[in-house]
């Protein structure tokens, strides 16, 4: 990840939760009291924000002692220790919701990426993510996508064409809209084209498309047309693919299958934060 572009989203990020100042944390505890935090998984799955625990406590307080304890991408288990975070209590619960939603979140996204990854072993076919991330978390979501196992679709509208169906409507056919596009772009960008008939298929092969995504297509329908496509222009599905019809869509010959469900609606990973203070221990917040 960008670390400049990640240190200035968390000071972002800090400002709107904080603001002028924690009330609670202030109120209760001086500056000089200290403890500690465990964060510890409650399920299991792949753990993803190490950045976020390394530089967003540190960021608050320079001051604060920060152990992780795992590598993005290691599998967890419920009960390991993820984390621990040693100093001025008021830092630690300054940071710890802040820090505590990004590393589910992206540890969440990781585990999914990953089930969604091993439902395609034994095929030609690669997992990728969608434009469907949180506004202003994209490049953590995608990041979270990778550590996961599977790989990014464009990153946004403008290291990529895709034409799809509104696109292709106001042009007039598929055949106008890649000729308008090809004539205005350099020869690093690929142009992808959304199909949902056969007819649309043969028209986006003879336009010249790069990459070609079957729309809300079966799987039987993919695998009945994929042989129509030459081998230089890549295939894709989308639409409707979950956990649960992933494998057929592996197997119809399809070389990638996006998901945005890989992002736009993933249960966030369930981690706590132990807490210790003067020789106590209990349970923070989830």
């Amino acid at each position: 990840m960008n670390v400049i572009k990640l240190k200035a989203m968390l000071t972002s990020f800090f400002n709107e939760d904080i603001g002028d100042g924690d009330l609670s944390s202030e109120a209760i505890f001086s500056p000089e009291e200290q403890g500690s935090f465990t964060f510890y998984a409650k399920e299991d799955g792949i753990f993803c924000g190490a950045q976020i625990i390394e530089i967003g406590f540190p960021l608050l307080d320079s001051t604060l002692n920060v152990q992780v304890l795992k590598k993005d991408g290691e599998s967890i288990s419920k009960g390991d220790q993820l984390a621990i975070i040693k100093g001025s209590l008021r830092s630690l619960l300054t940071g710890e919701r802040v820090i505590l939603n990004l590393v589910q979140r992206m540890s969440g996204i990781a585990t999914k990426a990953n089930k969604a990854v091993a439902q395609t072993i034994g095929t030609k076919a690669h997992i990728c993510d969608t434009r469907k991330t949180i506004p202003g978390l994209r490049m953590l979501d995608k990041y979270a996508v990778r550590i996961g196992g599977a790989y990014n679709h464009r990153n946004g509208l403008y290291d990529a064409i895709m034409l799809k169906d509104n696109h292709i409507a106001f042009a007039g056919s598929i055949t106008k809209a890649v000729e308008a596009a090809r004539s205005k772009i350099g020869h690093t960008v690929k142009i992808e084209v959304e199909i949902e008939t056969k007819e649309q298929l043969i028209e986006a092969i003879d336009a010249g498309a790069d990459i070609i995504m079957f729309d809300n297509r079966t799987p039987a329908e993919i695998r009945d047309w994929i042989s129509l496509v030459p081998p230089h222009i890549a295939t894709e599905a989308s639409g409707n693919i979950t956990l649960d019809n992933l494998r057929a869509y592996a197997e119809s010959g399809v070389q990638w299958i996006s998901l945005g469900a890989l992002t736009h609606s993933v249960p966030a990973f369930d981690i706590s934060a132990l807490v210790q203070q003067k020789g106590e221990m209990s349970y923070g917040t989830r």
